[in-house]
């Protein structure tokens, strides 16, 4: 059967359909792609004089990665941030939606100042709670009159840099999860209502599992942002902290193989486990969707 040719309005349509998409696959090719394909090969390469003459090493870095111990420990230390940041932060998130998604005197100003963080800069946010933390002139230390070590001690410094990143990150995602709950249809509340249902009730049997797509989203991207944190403990945390070892994440560790050693074959052999292990964690999580999130 031939090919029925093109009018001429099919075609100036797909012309103008090429010209909106080619930019967007540029992007994609030159942003995205290009670089991922460049980190793999850099880490099967020993970076030459000057960042020029790679040298091919196979997977030679990732054996010396992998049996690193400043490798394992920067990535324990990075799940023991997600594990702090992402529970809190969501649990937090969603009874400061709920609260602010009633008809409340405010509400609009309490939703701009929960949102603020996200709007402030990451080097003055590091400033103010480097003072907070401070252990002689913090205010936290004075508030409570206690002399503690916040971000020098091992022991509790990877939890104060938690306590920075689920302050962070409130805001985001009470905004999403406001979104969410303005979804829900109304109609379930009000029978729910008429049925003798309580608050709390209503809360764990209607709004829980009816936002449970916006949970699942926000926890996914959560976990992703969580395990590539970087600025955190980049500003806050001082190169000559004794706590650093014990708080430093994967993402820090490459910066300084890749940007302050200039070893860039290494960093980038850290980019790709941790790239393999945030796979390995999407599909975990890929698979937990369809037995907890709930589509109305």
């Amino acid at each position: 059967m031939a090919k029925k040719k093109m009018t001429a309005a099919e075609k100036n349509e797909a012309k103008w359909g090429w010209a909106f998409v080619t930019p967007t696959m540029l992007g994609l090719i030159i942003l995205n792609f290009y670089p991922i394909f460049n980190t793999a090969w850099q880490s099967l390469c020993k970076t030459g004089d000057f960042g020029k003459g790679n040298i091919f090493v196979g997977f030679s870095n990732y054996s010396v990665a992998l049996a690193n111990s400043e490798t394992w420990q920067a990535l324990i230390n990075t799940i023991k941030y997600a594990i702090i940041e992402v529970p809190f932060s969501v649990v937090i998130s969603l009874v400061l939606a709920v609260f602010l998604n009633r008809k409340i005197a405010g509400r609009s100003v309490y939703r701009t100042i929960f949102f603020l963080p996200m709007v402030c800069a990451p080097a003055a946010v590091a400033m103010v709670w480097k003072w907070l933390y401070n252990q002689q002139f913090g205010l936290i230390n004075n508030v409570f009159h206690s002399n503690v070590a916040w971000i020098s001690d091992p022991k509790i410094a990877w939890i104060a840099i938690g306590i920075i990143g689920v302050w962070s990150i409130i805001g985001y995602n009470m905004v999403l999860f406001i979104s969410g709950l303005q979804e829900i249809p109304g109609d379930y509340y009000e029978a729910a209502e008429i049925d003798g249902a309580t608050g709390i009730k209503q809360f764990f049997n209607i709004t829980i599992p009816l936002l449970s797509p916006t949970t699942f989203f926000i926890v996914q991207t959560r976990v992703i942002g969580a395990l590539t944190v970087f600025d955190l403990m980049f500003m806050v945390m001082d190169k000559t902290n004794l706590a650093l070892q014990k708080v430093q994440s994967i993402v820090y560790v490459f910066y300084q193989y890749a940007f302050t050693n200039g070893n860039k074959g290494y960093g980038a052999t850290i980019v790709m486990i941790l790239l393999v292990f945030i796979m390995i964690v999407t599909v975990i999580l890929q698979a937990c969707e369809k037995k907890f999130v709930f589509y109305n």
